[in-house]
């Protein structure tokens, strides 16, 4: 007995026709193309994909944490911008916060406080 054969599955009927999602042309599919070209096939990849958010134009500095954090020794009372080490006692001071130098007289100020937070 020969093996039976199912010639539906063989023929391709002009019905057929797919319609393309990208530029919504008919077109007669082979195998399992979904795309009528290669060109709607890559359109409809890049819309599916948009392209990466640009970097922003003006980068912020870069600076090291230390160089933005007040110290202040805890025998003398001197505060230091960006040093650990008090000069006159030869101790290592403690972190306050960050700040940096007043614009009046110089001195380091640390954000808690111009705020005016307990430390």
């Amino acid at each position: 007995m020969p093996p039976s054969r199912n010639d539906i599955r063989n023929d391709i009927p002009a019905a057929r026709a797919a319609t393309c999602p990208t530029c919504r042309q008919p077109f007669t599919p082979i195998r399992r193309q979904r795309y009528c070209t290669p060109a709607c096939r890559q359109a409809a990849w890049r819309a599916r994909h948009p392209p990466p958010a640009p970097e922003p134009a003006v980068a912020a500095p870069v600076t090291s944490r230390r160089a933005i954090t007040v110290y202040q020794c805890p025998h003398c009372d001197t505060r230091y911008l960006a040093q650990q080490w008090c000069h006159d006692c030869t101790t290592p001071c403690t972190r306050l916060d960050l700040g940096g130098l007043c614009p009046h007289c110089d001195e380091p100020v640390a954000i808690s406080d111009i705020i005016g937070q307990p430390r």
